[in-house]
């Protein structure tokens, strides 16, 4: 298993933050994934437009998870509604 910071951007509305939240969870867990660290960085202004929004609330996380689940999770997430962004960056160890 790899170490990977996750950076997601959520709508700034609270009851889509918390549902995308719970469904990115969700996702993480039933792939085999391992949250190991979770910052919340607040509410920025985005660089440009995504999906008609300028703000979001943005997060890092740090997981644990098989690279071959990487592919499968990204798939996932592009189906996420609450989600506005993500990156998966391998970290350094």
């Amino acid at each position: 298993m790899r170490r990977y910071e996750l950076t997601v951007i959520f709508p700034l509305e609270e009851d889509l933050h918390r549902a995308g939240r719970e469904q990115l969870i969700a996702d993480l867990a039933a792939n085999g994934a391992e949250i190991e660290k979770t910052d919340e960085l607040g509410d920025r202004d985005l660089a440009y437009e995504v999906k008609k929004r300028k703000r979001g609330k943005y997060a890092l996380l740090v997981i644990k998870s098989d690279p071959a689940k990487i592919t499968v999770l990204d798939r996932i997430f592009k189906l996420n509604a609450n989600l506005l962004k993500f990156l998966f960056v391998r970290a350094e160890d």
